[in-house]
C-alpha cells in the first residue's frame, strides 16, 4: 500500500491560491477515479476537483473557507501500489496515533438484537424553508448522488444560502430515512447559529466592501413611461414567437445604453484607482446582475453594440443559464464595462444599487406597476417604471449622470428612436 497526495490543480492564468468551500468526501471513504474530491473557488467561479486515483481517504488538506495555494495538498489517498509520496516522509504530515493506556478492554454489552450499525449524521448549518413549488437548488454532483440514491431533492431540506442542498445535507435525509432533522417550536427560540462567510458569499462582500469604501456614489431615480416599449416588444414577439428568442426588456435597454454612452463615453469606463487612470472603452461590454444559487454573479454580455436586440437576448439566456447551473467560464465574468442590475417582478420602486468596482455607472431596474397618469386634463392608467442609476462621483459629474438619465428616458418612452442611425 501506499500514499498518494492529490494537489490543488492550477484552475486559471495567474491564480496563486483558491478558497475551499465544499468537501465531498471525508477520511475514511473509498473513492473511484474521477469522483469529485471537494470544490473550490476563485474570481467567482466555482471549480470541482476530481480524484485521479482510486483508494481511501486517509487526510483532508483544509477546512472549509481555508485558501489553498496553488500545488498543494488538497487529499491525501491510500491507494495499492507505491503511490507518488515517500513512505519515509516526515511523520509530522502524518496523523499521530494515541497511546495506548494499561486498562483492561471492557467487556462488550450482551445485545439482545443484531442491528444494522445506523449511518452517522453529518452535522450541518440549521436547515432553510424552501417556498412552495420552487425548483431545489443543489451542484450537479448533489443532484447525481440524489439520482443514484433515489431521492427526491424537492423533499430535502437545504441549509445553504437560498436553501441549497449540500452533499452533507442529501447525507442526513438518506441517513434519517426521509425524515427532516429538527421540529418547529411555538416557544422562545434562543438559539443562535453561526454562519461562516466563505466562497461565493465572501467574495461578493469583499466586493462590496471596495465599491462602498472606494466610490463615492451618486444615485439618481427617474420614472419611464413603458406603454410604447411594451406594446413594441409584445409585437415582436408575436411575430417571431418560433423564429427568435423571446424578448425581455433587457436588450432594449441593452440598446438605449449603447447609445446613450455613444455621445457620454465617460459612462462607459473603468476606474484605475490605484494607478489614477480612466479607461473609456469604444466596445461596450454590459454586465448583468444574475442571482444564483451560489450568490450573485454578473456574466458579461461583450460588444453589444455589435449584436441585435435578439442577438443579446440569446446571448443573456445563455449567460444567465451558465451562471445557474456553474458551468460559466471565466472571461466571460470578466470585462465589464457598464452594468445593470434587476430584482424583475420582486423589484421595488426604488433601489440604491451598488456600483461593480471598478467600473463608473450601474443601471437598476425597478418594478413595472400600472400607475395613474396626468396627462394635462385627467388620469390615465399607464404602465410606469422607474429607473435608479448609481455613478462614481469621483469620475461623473452630477449633471452628466442627470444627462444620462434623461437619454436613458428619452430612448424608452419612444423606442422606435432605438433604431434610427445616427
Amino acid at each position: 500500500m501506499g500514499i498518494y497526495a492529490i494537489r490543488l490543480p492550477d484552475v486559471g492564468e495567474g491564480i496563486a491560491e483558491a478558497e475551499l468551500t465544499e468537501w465531498h468526501v471525508k477520511p475514511g471513504d473509498i473513492v473511484k477515479e474521477d469522483d469529485v474530491l471537494a470544490a473550490v473557488m476563485t474570481d467567482k467561479a466555482a471549480v470541482e476537483v476530481p480524484s485521479s486515483v482510486e483508494g481511501k481517504v486517509v487526510e483532508l488538506g483544509g477546512e472549509i473557507g481555508d485558501m489553498l495555494a496553488i500545488g498543494s495538498v488538497l487529499v491525501r489517498i491510500e491507494v495499492d501500489g507505491d503511490g507518488n509520496e515517500d513512505a519515509s516522509a516526515p511523520e509530522a504530515s502524518k496523523p499521530t496515533p494515541a497511546p495506548k493506556e494499561d486498562k483492561p478492554e471492557p467487556k462488550p454489552e450482551p445485545q439482545a438484537k443484531a442491528a444494522e450499525p445506523a449511518r452517522p449524521l453529518v452535522k450541518t448549518s440549521k436547515p432553510v424553508a424552501r417556498a412552495k413549488n420552487t425548483k431545489p437548488l443543489a451542484a450537479p454532483s448533489v443532484r447525481a448522488r440524489a439520482r443514484e440514491e433515489g431521492v427526491d431533492l424537492r423533499q430535502v431540506p437545504g441549509s445553504g444560502p437560498g436553501g441549497r442542498i449540500s452533499h452533507a445535507d442529501l447525507e442526513n435525509w438518506i441517513a434519517s430515512g426521509g425524515i427532516q432533522q429538527g421540529s418547529v417550536t411555538r416557544g422562545k427560540n434562543t438559539g443562535v447559529e453561526e454562519v461562516r462567510v466563505v466562497g461565493m458569499r465572501r467574495k461578493i462582500a469583499e466586493k462590496m466592501a471596495i465599491s462602498k469604501r472606494q466610490i463615492p456614489h451618486i444615485t439618481i431615480v427617474e420614472e419611464i413611461e413603458m406603454d410604447a416599449l411594451e406594446d413594441l416588444r409584445a409585437a415582436l414577439n408575436r411575430k417571431y414567437k418560433d423564429q427568435r428568442p423571446k424578448l425581455t426588456l433587457l436588450p432594449f435597454l441593452m440598446r438605449a445604453i449603447v447609445e446613450a454612452v455613444r455621445e457620454q463615453p465617460e459612462l462607459n469606463a473603468r476606474y484605475d484607482d490605484d494607478e489614477g487612470i480612466i479607461y473609456r472603452h469604444g466596445g461596450v461590454h454590459v454586465g448583468i446582475a444574475t442571482q444564483t444559487p451560489n450568490g450573485l454573479n454578473v456574466p458579461v454580455v461583450h460588444h453589444a453594440e455589435s449584436g441585435s436586440l435578439w442577438d443579446n437576448a440569446s446571448e443573456l439566456t445563455r449567460l444567465a443559464e451558465a451562471a445557474r447551473d456553474g458551468s460559466i467560464k471565466r472571461d466571460e465574468l470578466m470585462g465589464g464595462t457598464i452594468t445593470i442590475t434587476s430584482l424583475g417582478a420582486l423589484g421595488a420602486i426604488a433601489t440604491t444599487p451598488i456600483i461593480n468596482h471598478p467600473e463608473v455607472a450601474i443601471v437598476g431596474v425597478n418594478k413595472l406597476q400600472m400607475r395613474p397618469v396626468w396627462d394635462g386634463q385627467q388620469f390615465q392608467p399607464c404602465k410606469m417604471m422607474n429607473i435608479s442609476c448609481s455613478f462614481d462621483h469621483r469620475v461623473i459629474d452630477g449633471w452628466d449622470a442627470a444627462v444620462f438619465v434623461q437619454k436613458l428616458k428619452l430612448l424608452l418612452e419612444t423606442p422606435a428612436m432605438l433604431f434610427v442611425e445616427g
